[in-house]
Parts: structure tokens; C-alpha cells; sequence
């Protein structure tokens, strides 16, 4: 069975909230926040749980960005708290840094998190 993730897209001042990570291929990337749907749980509770673990942030669901069979992206606001990347917490190890990225800096987005950014772009009704 694969493993089902949440992620918030955060947008503030033309920055999206992303951390940059170690992944199992042996490199760095930037992500967005989130993770695992935990038994019982919904997506939305995962994305508000994992922001919040990983940035330091409380959020709100807005609404569900994109939908795949083993991915839920929502766009999320900020209501309370401060950028903070908690390295206590074990599932935390892997991550470097968190920190707001433009929207324009296409060299921080990958294949994965490139096609989010566009439909989000494309979505607000700004070009790439």
C-alpha cells in the first residue's frame, strides 16, 4: 500500500512556504509542507498537523489545489504562529531549512513541486 500525503501550498507576498530537505536519492530539494495521512485521519487534518510540525505555523485549508491517487495539495493560510523548524521532532532530521520562496525562482522547483506551482500561478490568474 502506498503512502497517502497531504501538502499546503502557502502563498504570502508573491513567496510560497517551502523547507529543503534530504531525500532518499541522496540529494537536497525544496518541498512544500506536509506528509503522511494518519489511520482515521482526514487530508486536511494531515496538511494543518504537518505544517505545523514543520514550520511552526497554524493553518486553515482554503481549498484543494490538486487531487492524485496518493497526493491531496491544498492552498492553506497562516492564522497563528512564527517560522520555526522544530529538530526535536525525529521525522524533522531530514529537514535543512524552512523558509519563503518567490514565485519566480524557477531554480528552487522541481518536477514535482514546478507543475504545482504553474496551477497554482494559473489558478490566482498570474503568468509564470
Amino acid at each position: 500500500m502506498c503512502n497517502v500525503i497531504s501538502l499546503g501550498v502557502i502563498v504570502r507576498d508573491n513567496h510560497v512556504l517551502m523547507f529543503r530537505q534530504y531525500v532518499q536519492r541522496g540529494e537536497t530539494i525544496w518541498n512544500f509542507p506536509g506528509g503522511s495521512i494518519e489511520k482515521g485521519g482526514t487530508p486536511e487534518q494531515a496538511m494543518i498537523r504537518e505544517v505545523k510540525e514543520e514550520t511552526g505555523y497554524v493553518t486553515k485549508v482554503i481549498e484543494q489545489l490538486l487531487s492524485q491517487h496518493d497526493k491531496f495539495t491544498y492552498i492553506a493560510e497562516i492564522i497563528s504562529g512564527k517560522l520555526f523548524l522544530d529538530k526535536q521532532l525525529p521525522h524533522n532530521a531530514d529537514i535543512l531549512e524552512a523558509a519563503w520562496i518567490k514565485l519566480n525562482d524557477k531554480d528552487k522547483f522541481d518536477s514535482c513541486t514546478l507543475p504545482v506551482i504553474e496551477h497554482l500561478l494559473n489558478r490566482m490568474g498570474k503568468p509564470d
